[in-house]
C-alpha cells in the first residue's frame, strides 16, 4: 500500500444547503459508478489506495463529507446526520448515473445505509464497513439517559470547545506520530499520506487537521439509534457487512442488527481494527472485487 504515483484525480465542487462541497473524480465516466465515503475526521484521499484498485473498472467518485477535508465547514458548526444524507442524495442526483454502488467506513456507512433505505431504487450495491452505529446494549443505555442531561452536557461540551483553539502540530511527523496513535496498524507510508492531505499550515508554520472541530460535539436529537432498523429494512439491494475482528464494533449478525436487512453478508477480518480497509487493504479489496 504504497502512496499512489499515477496522476492524481480530478477535483470537483458542488453547494448543497449552502455549503460548498468538494469530491475527487478518478475518472472513466463511462463505467458503472462506485462512490467511496469517508468516516469523521477522515477525508476524501483516505480512498485512495482503493480508488486506485478500482479505477480501471468503475467511476470512482470520493467525497470529502461536510465538515471535512476540502468541503465547507458548516457556519453554526452543526452537523445533522440529515444534511450528510442530503448531500449524498444531491450528489448521486448531480451524477445522474443511478443506481450506484456505495462503499462506506463508519460515519460513511452509516450516511449510505440512511440513503439506501431512503431510494433503495438508487443503489445497486452497498458495503458499511462498520457503518451500523452503536450496538443496541449502547444504544440502550444512550437513550434511557435524562433528556436534559443530554442537552446540557452538549452545551456545556460546545461552549468548552469554543474557547479553545484548535490543535497545533509543530512538524508533520507530530502530525504523523498523532495519526498512527488513532490506528496503530498504520505504516509510517500510510500515516504519512494520510496525514499530507488530512492537514493545513497554519500562519505560524505549524499544521492542524482540517476537519472542524465542532464535529466532535453531536447536538441532541441528531437522528435515533432507534430509527436505523427503518431505514434498513428498505435496503433491496444486496449489502456487505464488513467488521474488524480487533474493533470496538459490535458484531452486527450477534447482536440482532443484521436481521433486519433483507440480503446481507457479514464478513470478519482478522488482524483487523476500525479502519479494516487500511489495515486488511489486500483482503478487503479481494472481498469488494468478489462482491461488485
Amino acid at each position: 500500500m504504497d502512496t499512489p504515483t499515477h496522476p492524481t484525480p480530478s477535483s470537483r465542487f458542488f453547494t448543497s444547503l449552502r455549503t460548498r462541497l468538494h469530491y475527487l473524480d478518478w475518472g472513466n465516466p463511462s463505467a458503472p459508478v462506485v462512490i467511496l465515503l469517508h468516516g469523521a475526521f477522515d477525508h476524501a484521499r483516505s480512498w485512495d489506495w482503493t480508488a486506485r484498485a478500482l479505477e480501471r473498472d468503475y467511476h470512482v467518485i470520493t467525497p470529502d463529507l461536510r465538515g471535512h477535508g476540502d468541503s465547507g465547514w458548516s457556519t453554526d458548526g452543526s452537523y445533522l446526520t440529515a444534511n450528510f444524507v442530503y448531500d449524498l442524495a444531491l450528489l448521486v442526483d448531480l451524477l445522474d448515473r443511478s443506481p450506484v454502488h456505495i462503499v462506506g467506513h463508519s460515519l460513511g456507512g452509516s450516511i449510505a445505509l440512511r440513503f439506501a433505505g431512503l431510494f433503495p431504487d438508487k443503489v445497486s450495491k452497498i458495503v458499511a464497513i462498520e457503518g451500523l452505529g452503536l450496538s443496541p446494549e449502547r444504544a440502550k443505555e444512550k437513550a434511557e439517559q435524562a433528556p436534559v442531561d443530554v442537552w446540557r452536557g452538549w452545551m456545556t461540551s460546545r461552549r468548552n470547545r469554543a474557547s479553545r483553539a484548535p490543535r497545533r502540530y509543530p512538524t508533520i511527523e507530530a502530525a504523523v506520530g498523532r495519526m498512527r496513535e488513532r490506528n496503530e496498524q498504520l505504516s509510517v507510508e500510510q500515516a504519512m499520506h494520510l496525514t499530507l492531505h488530512g492537514v493545513n499550515r497554519n500562519e505560524d508554520g505549524s499544521y492542524s487537521w482540517k476537519f472542524d472541530p465542532y464535529l466532535h460535539d453531536q447536538a441532541p436529537h441528531n437522528g435515533s439509534e432507534e430509527d436505523l432498523p427503518a431505514f434498513w429494512s428498505r435496503i433491496t439491494c444486496p449489502s456487505l457487512l464488513c467488521l474488524g475482528l480487533d474493533s470496538w464494533a459490535s458484531n452486527p449478525a450477534t447482536d440482532g442488527r443484521m436481521s433486519h436487512f433483507r440480503d446481507a453478508r457479514l464478513v470478519e477480518f482478522t488482524d483487523a481494527g476500525h479502519w479494516l480497509h487500511h489495515d486488511q487493504f489486500d483482503r478487503f479489496i479481494e472481498e469488494l472485487r468478489g462482491f461488485f
